[in-house]
């Protein structure tokens, strides 16, 4: 097959500035010229669940947009940039650490908030073995798009199930539960960007030929007005990351297996945060495993489970699809505050997620309008309902969560199921520890119960506020040669925290860490104080849900940001980095 040389263009484009900047009347209504009145929302009640984060984050707009074309997107983009605001991208906000929303106030200017959803879009090329996907798409849909060709996306767990958007996982270098893939990576994208002299560029660096100005080849692209002829393939160009299972193997390195400020996987829109206005991704998708089978693993001894990871990663032939870690306390704050999200999507489905979350949103922004109501109304409501229910977990899960402080979810494919089934039958049962071969609906549930445990402490601080004084939620990577995995805190942190609940991807020494803290004490002090803790031990963080408004940007990823985006208009503050116009120095400065 003959392929056309690789097409990598750059449109710039000029904006007018000739309007009043402050003029934010004049915006809005610029604005719904362009996209329609319906598609266009100002106002704290009609912005709310916008600028609003899923766990954190929060603060004015101008206003919230959402494009329903590319070309739409690229004229509004021109039109905010004509306007002197800052922009900030958004797609499914989902999520947990604000970066996707803003940050309070301290802004030298005003925020307009670009929403993607109806965005959606796949265009499947290679014969499926690589897709490109548009700002909306979710990673259940681009999951749909493969499964008639026996084709999977890059992650298809945990994130998929709440609705996530394939672009936050590139723009965040997310890592994902599948050990042999590492963290989203692609070096093929279609973005805009400003230089330093202000003027506004759209690149095409999807290896596809589309035409030459910015509009053409965004409507070609979202029209899928392109030929096989027109896709190049250069090995240099990557739309994965290729190393990782080699990487991850490395059980004797010092550094982590990944994170988010990895100056390995910094590359354009990957790991960009938002700092430019990511328009297309080209990904690779994956063969679907024939053969899949989930053990259940169970042990009091933490070394023993480091043991089996160390084992299995070094001498097994066939690396683990993945490996998922659940404590026992996580367990069971899972098992009552993460109920209504695992039978919601057990029975409904990932597909029904978004508008859960969207129906979620709009109650919790009707009820913020009236006082007199009670606080987290719709948390309540279905913590409520989801207590009406029976027990959903499996009983050998239950007994295990008895006899066990820590659960190991191991799923492993083809050759791998025998492996894996002949090392945990000649370890075990061992003094502290046991496993079982899962049923199809045990696996199934054990992985659903894990990603529970994500949004568990969230309704808990919602139905036990005045008891909580806050989450603090560490997202961090342990180098891969640290044994000692499990933590242990100072009793004068211990005494501070209701509950501590642990879970994360094992293999990858990948680890969420949500603390619980007791009304009435500081939680920024306690965080720096753990966080002083994971420094003396070597780790990094955060580990794949980026810095956003909540941990401060290592030198690599603020420099990445800068190269990116020189007069700060993208997402500005990220990173707890300035908020001000041209990286300025301010009282929005961190």
């Amino acid at each position: 097959m003959h392929f056309r040389p690789q097409s990598s263009s750059t449109t710039t484009s000029k904006v007018d500035r000739s309007s009043d900047p402050s003029d934010d009347a004049t915006l809005v209504d610029r604005l719904q010229k362009i996209v329609g009145r319906s598609n266009v929302f100002t106002g704290t009640g009609a912005t709310r669940s916008f600028s609003t984060g899923f766990r954190f984050g929060r603060g004015p707009v101008v206003a919230v947009v959402r494009p329903g074309s590319l070309v739409e997107q690229w004229r509004v983009l021109k039109c905010v940039i004509a306007a002197e605001k800052i922009v900030i991208m958004q797609a499914a906000n989902t999520g947990l650490t604000g970066g996707s929303t803003p940050d309070g106030d301290g802004y030298d200017r005003g925020i307009v908030l670009i929403n993607t959803m109806r965005l959606a879009g796949i265009h499947l090329i290679n014969q499926g073995e690589q897709a490109v996907c548009l700002p909306g798409s979710t990673l259940y849909q681009l999951e749909k798009a493969l499964q008639p060709i026996g084709r999977d996306p890059h992650s298809v767990i945990g994130s998929s199930c709440i609705g996530a958007s394939v672009f936050g996982g590139i723009c965040n270098n997310s890592g994902g539960a599948l050990i042999h893939r590492g963290p989203a990576f692609t070096q093929l994208a279609l973005f805009a960007r400003l230089n330093g002299d202000g003027s506004l560029h759209l690149v095409n660096h999807l290896g596809i030929n589309l035409g030459r100005d910015a509009e053409t080849i965004l409507e070609n692209l979202e029209k899928g007005r392109f030929t096989e002829a027109d896709v190049t393939n250069d090995p240099n160009k990557l739309a994965s990351d290729h190393d990782y299972s080699i990487h991850v193997r490395d059980i004797e390195a010092e550094g982590a297996a990944r994170f988010n400020a990895d100056p390995r996987r910094l590359y354009e829109a990957s790991g960009s945060a938002g700092k430019v206005m990511l328009m297309a991704v080209r990904l690779d998708t994956f063969p679907k495993t024939e053969r899949t089978s989930v053990f259940y693993i169970g042990s009091n001894d933490p070394d023993e489970l480091g043991m089996i990871r160390r084992h299995m990663l070094s001498r097994f032939g066939s690396l683990p699809i993945s490996g998922e870690y659940l404590h026992r306390t996580a367990f069971d704050i899972a098992e009552k505050y993460g109920k209504d999200a695992f039978l919601a999507i057990n029975f409904l489905g990932t597909g029904f997620m978004p508008l859960w979350f969207a129906t979620k949103s709009r109650i919790d922004a009707f009820c913020e309008r009236l006082p007199f109501l009670p606080s987290h109304l719709s948390d309540r409501i279905m913590q409520a309902v989801s207590s009406l229910f029976p027990r959903h977990l499996p009983r050998r899960m239950m007994d295990y969560r008895e006899r066990f402080e820590h659960h190991l979810i191991l799923q492993m494919g083809n050759d791998g199921i025998e492996e894996a089934s002949r090392y945990l039958q000649s370890i075990f049962p061992s003094e502290n520890g046991d496993f079982f071969t899962c049923t199809e609906d045990e696996g199934k549930k054990a992985f659903l119960h894990r990603f529970a445990a994500a949004g568990a402490a969230i309704r808990y601080r919602a139905i036990h506020s005045r008891e909580v004084e806050d989450i603090i939620a560490l997202d961090i990577a342990l180098r891969r040669n640290d044994e000692k995995w499990f933590e242990h805190l100072p009793s004068d942190i211990e005494s501070k925290l209701l509950y501590k609940l642990y879970y994360g991807h094992f293999f990858c020494h990948v680890f969420h860490q949500d603390y619980i803290v007791v009304k009435g004490h500081n939680c920024q002090a306690i965080e720096e104080e753990m966080l002083g803790l994971l420094d003396d031990r070597g780790a990094e963080y955060p580990a794949e849900h980026n810095v956003g408004h909540l941990y401060h940007a290592k030198p690599a990823l603020i420099d990445h940001y800068r190269s990116l985006d020189p007069c700060n208009v993208f997402n500005p503050g990220i990173g707890k980095t300035s908020k001000c116009q041209h990286w300025k120095a301010g009282p929005a400065a961190h």
